[in-house]
């Protein structure tokens, strides 16, 4: 699940000079909804354009409510209603016209030049890919190691799935503030980072890499947890009557060879990318499909085929597209409490947080990391070790290691909504009482 075969990057001259004659056409709109902005998409068919589009758009934070998926033939032509995260339509004309820029430009509609898949060479940073056993307090023991062999966490992002964790973290050097460039140096980091990694009586040891460059990130945390089978389930039961877990349904619509899959989910923001990602990574095509989502969930329906035309033809692979699907959907889950800090960056701030995380019982369900002109702005979620709602006493206790002002506690979804004031329940019920009683003897 690793980049794109070469025979189907290598685009021979005749195809190229069938795109540059036949360009991709962009339109956004902002009259023809009532609230939503809806961009319309036009362009000749190559396997992977439904992703490099949905992958712009989500990149820019944007909410996809609805989408209309059709590519039969040598045809592509979608339609998204897009608002922004509070829900509002797209007005600003920066963003417009770096959507249609991106849509319609080379490296959308030639994989091959666009490296959002693989690693773009950089001397900026350096980038760490992690892979094996989730276990509390292993966020800290990477963050100790990279902080003893003097590097910083530029970026850094983390997903934990069914007892599996990946990471993907842009480090640079402290003295230098670039990529980490000496051979011995990053021979001995390797080193004592795999010595973290070694699971204890686990069949499939971590694995990690070190090279010099950039990834999209989120792509690459999908392909590097597919690698690391999180979506086999061996040992573990399925919970019965489960409601918040994806339902995921895989038939056949002989009339029209194609294979149907249905997917009806919590909605949350990135998921069309997420599906759409797995099935592209998985080497299928979206022929045509339909999504919506809103307050009840979300729903996707697709009309697929693999890259070779064919639907599919066994059980066992209708299983696994099944699971991955599944698996696909819940890497993102906001599980547990979640914590944002933001205060000015130094070195060795993360390593310090996650210490503190540790020291308090917690684990790290999901993690985002970044730096921003010298302010770090970071994302936690976080649960018990036993996998209990966190109490308040942790909480406190947290806040005032890390500091008031730098840490903003969120909603915890494992802990039971706080029950109405009974007293200021009774009180509003008297005084109305007591207003309208007023009234009528006044009228009278």
């Amino acid at each position: 699940m690793g980049s794109y075969p070469e025979e189907e990057v290598d685009d021979d001259e005749f195809a190229k000079l069938i795109r540059r004659m036949n360009p991709p056409r962009v339109v956004i709109d902002n009259d023809s909804h009532h609230d939503a902005t809806v961009i319309r998409v036009d362009s000749v068919n190559k396997h992977g354009i439904l992703l490099e589009v949905v992958q712009v758009l989500t990149d820019l934070d944007l909410v996809i409510s609805k989408a209309y998926i059709s590519s039969d033939g040598s045809w592509f032509m979608d339609v998204f209603n897009v608002t922004d995260l509070d829900g509002n339509k797209v007005w600003n004309k920066e963003i417009i016209s770096y959507i249609t820029k991106s849509l319609e430009s080379d490296a959308c509609f030639f994989p091959k030049l666009r490296s959002s898949v693989g690693i773009t060479p950089s001397k900026e940073q350096t980038l760490i890919e992690v892979t094996g056993s989730d276990r509390p307090g292993l966020l800290s023991e990477i963050c100790a190691v990279l902080a003893t062999q003097l590097c910083h966490v530029d970026k850094a992002e983390l997903w934990t799935h069914n007892t599996r964790v990946a990471a993907v973290l842009h480090v640079t050097d402290e003295s230098t503030g670039g990529a980490i460039e000496d051979p011995e140096r990053l021979s001995a980091i390797k080193k004592l980072l795999c010595n973290v990694l070694k699971g204890y009586n686990d069949s499939r040891t971590g694995k990690m890499t070190v090279s010099m460059g950039l990834t999209h990130v989120d792509r690459r945390l999908h392909q590097l947890m597919f690698d690391d089978r999180d979506y086999e389930r061996v040992g573990m039961k399925a919970e019965v009557n489960d409601k918040s877990a994806p339902q995921v349904t895989v038939t056949d619509c002989l009339e029209k060879d194609y294979t149907v899959v249905i997917l009806r989910s919590k909605d949350r923001p990135k998921l069309l990318f997420d599906t759409i990602c797995t099935l592209t990574d998985m080497q299928y095509v979206v022929f045509h499909g339909t999504v919506s989502s809103g307050k009840e969930g979300a729903y996707q329906e697709y009309y697929i085929r693999h890259v070779d035309g064919l639907p599919i033809s066994s059980e066992g692979e209708r299983q696994r597209l099944i699971q991955c699907l599944e698996a696909a959907i819940e890497r993102r889950a906001s599980e547990g409490l979640e914590l944002e800090l933001r205060t000015e960056d130094r070195f060795g701030f993360l390593s310090e947080i996650t210490r503190i995380f540790r020291e308090n019982g917690l684990t790290i369900r999901r993690a985002e990391i970044s730096t921003e002109e010298g302010k770090v702005v970071d994302t936690f979620y976080l649960s018990e070790m036993s996998g209990n709602p966190i109490d308040a006493k942790t909480i406190d206790s947290i806040r005032r290691q890390i500091g008031q002002t730098v840490l903003r506690v969120k909603q915890n979804p494992l802990l039971p909504s706080k029950p109405p004031d009974v007293g200021s329940t009774v009180s509003l019920i008297f005084s109305n009482l007591f207003r309208a009683s007023f009234q009528n003897l006044r009228s009278t």
